[in-house]
């Protein structure tokens, strides 16, 4: 047995159970301190960007969208994957705000990195405040765009919503406090291309490797 917190997980064989569009599922043996392994269920992601977008009078867009594992609408930030591996967040985050709610912003910070469920998936989203709002024009993509309902809250309400169980989304949970704090109370923000070590690269690897054979 090695000494708590030295021992190193390796993987001794991995097999893909599903390669699907959004998400692959994928089972580990890994080498456990005592020398034996154990299975570990993977749901690798492509990762994903959300957005605090926040007007001058400090009131911040978030829509109403279906959540169907939840089989009901949420409150959440605007939010979009990012498309493939050598995309900029932040370029996909511009991209998602002018898709869900027809805004541009001339100005980005990194606010949080919200790792979604760490224990099964390796999906990592990145939450950006933006500020320096402007309207465009929105191009509606999907049905499922098309049913979005899109609202502005004073930041304090949408504080009061998260800690009162109304905002149940992880990264709109987390990026709506966070605002909060930089906003409100001064505390520092990153540069929106901050580092982000723990950013999911596997799947899109995947999927670039898929479409290149």
């Amino acid at each position: 047995m090695t000494e708590p917190g030295s021992h190193e997980f390796t993987v001794a064989s991995t097999t893909d159970i599903h390669i699907g569009r959004v998400v692959g599922l994928r089972v580990d043996e890994v080498v456990m301190p005592g020398g034996g392994t154990a299975r570990r269920e993977v749901i690798e992601h492509l990762g994903a960007v959300g957005i605090v977008a926040l007007d001058v009078d400090n009131t911040v867009t978030m829509i109403h969208q279906y959540r169907h594992p939840l089989g009901h609408r949420l409150w959440e930030l605007p939010a979009g994957l990012i498309d493939h591996a050598g995309e900029d967040p932040v370029e996909a985050a511009k991209r998602e705000l002018v898709e869900e709610v027809g805004q541009a912003a001339e100005s980005w910070e990194t606010l949080v990195d919200v790792a979604a469920s760490p224990g099964f998936t390796d999906e990592v989203i990145r939450v950006y405040l933006a500020r320096g709002l402007s309207d465009v024009d929105r191009d509606v993509l999907g049905e499922e765009e098309a049913d979005l309902v899109v609202r502005k809250f004073p930041l304090a309400e949408a504080v009061r919503m998260a800690l009162s169980g109304e905002l149940v989304n992880g990264a709109t949970v987390s990026g709506i406090l966070a605002a909060h704090l930089v906003v409100v109370d001064g505390a520092p923000s990153r540069p929106a291309d901050a580092p982000w070590p723990d950013r999911p690269t596997k799947f899109a690897a995947r999927l670039e490797a898929k479409n290149a054979s």
